[in-house]
């Protein structure tokens, strides 16, 4: 018999069994809790007007973290609890964000303002024990899954400072560590709805015998892609092994000077990670890596084996030479991520392997390392061109050189012909132009809803300038100087 999931949410625990393994959990507030705070708007992640909050134990330590309830999975949520607009409320007495939200008219149409509210308590939570004015920075962070189309942002940002004026709301997160610790259960997760099944194994070992006996299953890490699947292309799934839980996947560690990231790792705790040895050149890709929920759901192992072609992360990680650990039956091999894209969709990755984790170079000594990102939109779009260039400069000469882009071909692929333009040569105008030619060798770019193929060529040439501006040995230009070469306006 299938276990029931459970879930704490609004002061009491949940048990759930009849609802298949894809329902989402804002069609299970809406639809069968009847609690309608949570609104549908796009169904794919990009709106934020059903952002909830969740929260969960990791290592034994109480994580909270705003997330899009229609790309969450109901059985992704056993064990966790969540936490809606209904939640805010303390009897007659709004809370702080809901009464600052008030104060400064930050509700328009209205729509909207439940995930607003969400995301801002969110914030105020992470604020508990800051002092001095909340950074406009930390704010628009916050902010980025959420769209208002009465173009109001204005007094939300005013709310999202005044409620750091009102009075204090308490919150008990040492009882809510409590209550999650009874939830938790000794062993690993088999849902089964109508012949179709869930697991949510512990440990790798678990994970692989899942992946032997069940070779059609489909992975699922933060649903961020998946759900859509479900969403948009109203696709069944079938059986699904989740991720989420498995403890190997879950780690971090540095070792022989590369950083070591399990593939169940969020987005946001990996670019913090890499943030720590890389602020500068990976700060604002960081930020502007789709919205904050999303990257709270969504992994970095998954945007690696997922291989789009216009995904952010690849092309810095080819750059930097990363390498992909694949765990599978008969063993562990690990191969460089520019070999694991075969073309458009295909992978190398064997029937019973998983990517387990992803290694990344730590900064080294003279190597100059930029990545840039060009979208339409600054926040939470999807790159046109997302370019990266690494390389060591030693006594003016650049040797090393690695450029890979994303949105230029059907993988993320690396420059060969520029690569082999610059190695060697002076960091200079001559070498500059060489592999600027040399470029139009390498790509033959689509056009597309995002850009055309001329204007990624131009963009991609204006990039690799921006890269000597940034690094030349002469008189290098702070990156505030050249951003114009980001919009492809020289």
């Amino acid at each position: 018999m299938s276990e029931p999931l459970r879930y704490y949410y609004r002061n009491r625990v949940h048990e759930v069994r009849d609802v298949a393994p894809t329902r989402s959990l804002l069609q299970h507030l809406r639809e069968d809790l009847h609690c309608c705070g949570t609104k549908e708007g796009c169904a794919e992640g990009d709106c934020g007007a059903c952002t909830v909050v969740i929260a969960e134990l990791q290592d034994g330590q109480l994580q909270m973290k705003s997330v899009n309830s229609c790309l969450q999975f109901l059985p992704t949520l056993d064990g966790k609890a969540i936490f809606t607009v209904e939640d805010m409320q303390d009897g007659a007495q709004l809370h702080p964000v809901q009464q600052a939200m008030v104060e400064c008219h930050g509700s328009q149409c209205g729509f909207c303002t439940p995930g607003f509210v969400m995301s801002l308590w969110d914030l105020y939570l992470k604020r508990e024990s800051a002092t001095g004015a909340l950074p406009r920075a930390q704010i628009d962070v916050a902010l980025s899954g959420n769209l208002c189309r009465c173009t109001g942002y204005r007094p939300i940002i005013d709310a999202a400072r005044r409620m750091e004026d009102l009075p204090r709301a308490a919150f008990d997160r040492a009882a809510l560590q409590q209550i999650l610790q009874t939830l938790q259960r000794p062993q690993a997760l088999h849902y089964a709805h109508q012949g179709r099944h869930f697991f949510a194994p512990r440990t790798l070992a678990e994970l692989l015998a899942l992946r032997r006996d069940y070779p059609a299953a489909l992975l699922l890490a933060g649903g961020t892609d998946v759900a859509l699947w479900v969403t948009k292309q109203l696709r069944e799934l079938g059986d699904l092994i989740y991720l989420g839980r498995v403890s190997e996947l879950l780690a971090m560690r540095e070792q022989d000077g590369m950083l070591e990231i399990g593939a169940a790792v969020s987005l946001d705790d990996a670019y913090r990670a890499l943030c720590r040895h890389y602020p500068q050149q990976l700060g604002e890709l960081w930020q502007r890596f789709a919205s904050l929920p999303i990257r709270h759901a969504g992994t970095l192992g998954g945007n690696l084996a997922n291989g789009s072609p216009i995904g952010d992360s690849m092309p810095w990680l080819i750059a930097l030479g990363a390498r992909l650990v694949l765990q599978g039956g008969a063993g562990q091999r690990v191969l460089a991520l520019e070999d694991f894209y075969r073309g458009y969709q295909k992978k190398d990755l064997r029937a019973d392997e998983i990517v387990a984790a992803v290694r990344i170079p730590l900064p080294q000594p003279q190597r100059i390392f930029r990545t840039y990102k060009l979208a339409k939109r600054y926040d939470q779009d999807i790159s046109a061109v997302c370019a990266a260039f690494s390389a060591t400069l030693k006594d003016g000469v650049l040797h090393q050189v690695r450029i890979a882009f994303g949105g230029m071909a059907a993988t993320p692929q690396r420059a060969a012909q520029a690569e082999a333009a610059l190695e060697g040569q002076p960091w200079n105008e001559a070498a500059l132009a060489a592999g600027m030619t040399a470029l139009a060798q390498d790509y033959a770019p689509l056009s597309d809803m995002r850009a055309s193929a001329g204007y990624r060529m131009q963009v991609a040439q204006n990039l690799l300038r921006r890269y000597w501006l940034e690094t030349r040995p002469d008189a290098p230009l702070p990156a505030a100087a050249v951003n114009v070469f980001a919009r492809g306006e020289a």
